[in-house]
């Protein structure tokens, strides 16, 4: 994997380690196997990574937990670790798997036991961003939240109200470069209250393997306030950090794309967001549980994976009719469940336990799944907590209804835009062509991204590339119309800026709801010649056999279908022997971190390198749309390559 990853003992020693879970365990491959994972960890993830193993080991299911790694350099790496039981392929030992999992989705969550800790230790949580100057509240000790009124703080702010013999210490804390700077004291001045004399530490923390590394600040006030005014102000920040928390959640779980996802955000947050000690969650295949928790739960989850929904227990029963049940000890638990799964297990727990059990959908719908909360001692839930426990199960339920949804829509938008792609025409004197099409990687649905190549009446090649506006089956069916249209007009036109000019009318004409960009090329098989045009769509790729290629603008018009009486022009030039044009959608050369400049060398140094290797159209195609989709593309993407032999 190119993540972290380990194979443990069951006792949690080291089998086997990957290279990128030695560099962020700071250590070479040799220096970790055989030693015990904990030990190779900071001392605080000692008690955290021997829970995280011994629960996977002893339930033999799936646990999550984020641990805290020395990491390669002065900062430490924070991430979320999914422990699985494995086997020895060679021996069949019983091994347990490790390895982080992407929380880019979420880093939001990684921070949860960071701020548990502060808040159990009466400290405050702060993240510095010193290159956007803003100083970010994360949680803690809700005295210290009231400090910062608002969720975040320029830094210059925080320099405004430090008294002016102590701001050269804070920015020697900011811009620290050690893992851990010493404490040091600030007198902090707050529009309410006065001053307050803190005491703050920093630390460095990346935030997931290969993530951003961000700036933390530990607080603790050494000031003593006015109890009543205190007691105000602690009430209206923990009523703060707690709609953070509930909005944090909302947002992360209806912006899941998959069920992993979901998974991740519900074990991550959902027991700190109620402040339960332990969560699990169960989704319903073909009639059974199929259950995963965090390695906070006092309950083996191997006790409730593979129930039937009939099964005489809590969990089966609220999945089936939608009902929640609010447990607030095991003697209750065993009255109404006296034959349920949780019952042997519940002489082991010392402190007892309470359980909340919330159905994913709701009373009468499709069963979906549930969650659990478990609290280390006797909990009632307050109308409130079930109220909003059953707010945030049901917006994890539409979440999970759209993941599948989407999953299955993704397969039959697939498999229609494929057939509303042409067939490219084969055996081309002295040419070769080839074509690729990809969705979006979110796949909501079909996309307006389209290719097509024939032979016109004279022998010319006629090829055009384009983009309708929109990713749904409007922007499909626009598409498609733009493809027949030009394709029909081309029958009658010989000059690409003509076919443009005839479309563009027609399209204004109809008053059509969507406009798109296109280039037009007609290529001469016999001499090489290429006349074409644009209608605002990103330029062309000339990639030659030497290895060096060149962008071509080509001279045109406006997107069709926006402007009546647009004008289109078009230019000439000569496609040498053994050379290939590239044309590509948008897609394929803009990105989130990627600018159309960078896009378009990238593309192009790739289809240069390609042609001098001596690969043919059908490889080079691959080539380019591999590397659109490795850089994370969230747009359709479609080119098509043609190369002069």
């Amino acid at each position: 994997m190119a993540t972290p990853s380990a194979l443990l003992t069951l006792g949690g020693a080291v089998r086997g380690l990957n290279a990128a879970m030695a560099r962020t365990l700071g250590r070479s491959v040799e220096q970790c196997v055989g030693r015990g994972f904990g030990d190779l960890l900071p001392a605080s993830q000692l008690t955290a990574v021997e829970s995280l193993v011994a629960h996977a080991a002893t339930t033999k299911t799936v646990a999550m937990r984020v641990l805290e790694f020395p990491g390669p350099g002065a900062a430490s790496v924070v991430c979320l670790v999914e422990a699985r039981p494995a086997n020895d392929p060679v021996g069949g030992e019983p091994l347990v798997w490790v390895h982080s999992l992407d929380a880019g989705n979420d880093r939001g969550g990684l921070l949860i036991p960071f701020r548990l800790a502060a808040e159990a230790a009466n400290l405050g949580l702060c993240m510095c961003s010193p290159q956007e100057r803003e100083l970010e509240w994360l949680g803690g000790a809700p005295a210290l939240a009231a400090l910062f009124p608002e969720a975040s703080m320029s830094l210059s702010e925080v320099v405004r109200r430090v008294h002016p013999d102590d701001r050269g210490a804070l920015r020697r804390l900011v811009t620290s470069t050690a893992a851990r700077s010493p404490w040091i004291r600030l007198r902090f001045l707050t529009e309410r209250d006065g001053c307050h004399h803190l005491v703050c530490q920093a630390r460095r923390i990346i935030l997931g393997f290969g993530g951003p590394e961000r700036v933390f600040g530990v607080i603790r006030d050494d000031t003593k306030g006015e109890a009543r005014r205190r007691r105000a102000l602690v009430a209206l920040s923990a009523e703060r950090q707690r709609a953070a928390e509930i909005a944090a959640f909302s947002s992360a779980v209806m912006t899941a794309v998959t069920e992993q996802e979901i998974q991740q955000v519900v074990l991550t947050r959902l027991a700190a967001t109620f402040g339960g000690t332990g969560a699990a969650l169960a989704f319903t295949t073909k009639g059974r549980l199929r259950v995963s928790s965090d390695a906070g739960i006092p309950i083996p989850v191997a006790a409730l994976h593979g129930l039937p929904l009939d099964a005489p227990s809590a969990l089966p029963y609220v999945i089936r009719t939608g009902e929640p049940q609010f447990i607030p000890n095991q003697e209750d638990y065993i009255r109404r469940w006296p034959h349920g799964a949780m019952v042997p297990y519940f002489d082991r727990l010392d402190s007892g336990c309470a359980i909340s059990i919330t159905s994913l959908s709701p009373i009468c719908d499709q069963p979906l799944g549930a969650w659990v909360v478990t609290y280390d001692s006797e909990h009632h839930s307050p109308p409130d907590e079930r109220a909003l426990m059953g707010t945030l199960a049901d917006l994890a339920g539409q979440a999970l209804k759209r993941v599948r949804l989407q999953e299955a829509r993704v397969e039959l938008a697939t498999a229609l835009q494929q057939t509303m792609l042409p067939t490219l025409p084969g055996h081309l004197p002295g040419l070769e062509v080839a074509a690729r099409y990809r969705p979006s990687r979110d796949g909501l649905d079909i996309g307006g991204d389209w290719y097509d190549a024939f032979v016109m009446p004279d022998g010319a090649i006629a090829l055009e590339i384009g983009d309708t506006q929109g990713h749904d089956v409007d922007a499909a069916a626009a598409m498609g119309q733009v493809r027949a249209s030009m394709r029909a007009i081309a029958a009658h036109e010989p000059d690409p800026a003509t076919v443009l000019t005839r479309t563009n009318e027609l399209l204004v004409t109809m008053d059509a709801a969507r406009f798109a960009s296109c280039t037009m090329l007609h290529i001469d098989p016999d001499d090489g010649q290429v006349t074409g045009a644009s209608a605002g769509h990103v330029p062309l790729l000339y990639a030659r056999d030497d290895g060096s290629h060149s962008i071509r603008e080509l001279p045109g018009g406006p997107v069709l279908g926006v402007l009546p009486d647009a004008d289109y022009s078009e230019g000439t030039f000569t496609l040498d022997k053994d050379a290939a044009l590239v044309m590509v959608t948008d897609g394929v050369v803009e990105g989130p971190a990627l600018t159309l400049d960078a896009g378009l060398e990238r593309a192009g140094t790739l289809a240069a390198q390609a042609v001098h290797d001596g690969l043919n159209v059908e490889e080079t195609a691959d080539r380019i749309l591999d590397a659109a989709v490795a850089a994370d593309h969230l747009d359709d993407v479609a080119v098509l390559i043609i190369r002069r032999t």
